[in-house]
């Protein structure tokens, strides 16, 4: 079985540590969450819904607030989540998290 690792008991996010598919993943130290869908090594995985504008909570800290609503067991990263430290986050690609509001040639 594969695993994520919650930092905080408070936090409502868990840090996927290996490369997770649609399956049942164990939160280290706890439960189990059922990934719904492929969550890559170091990024985070729900543990709890989590209402558009609400906290999401890391390290026992708020890191960032959603901005979409997040399902229990969804991904978080830059397309359903804005940095609480990053006035740029939300510029940033989903999957590459390269700024997009800067053009490169």
């Amino acid at each position: 079985m594969k695993n994520c690792f919650q930092v905080n008991p408070r936090d409502n996010v868990a840090t996927v540590l290996d490369n997770a598919e649609a399956e049942v993943i164990r939160v280290v130290g706890g439960d189990t969450v059922a990934v719904s869908g492929a969550i890559k090594a170091g990024h985070k995985v729900a543990l709890a819904d989590i209402k558009v504008g609400e906290g999401i909570i890391k390290y026992g800290v708020r890191i960032g607030q959603a901005v979409t609503d997040i399902r229990r067991d969804e991904w978080v990263h830059l397309h359903n989540c804005g940095s609480d430290f990053d006035e740029r986050s939300n510029t940033l690609d989903g999957e590459t998290g390269s700024p997009t509001d800067t053009k490169y040639e």
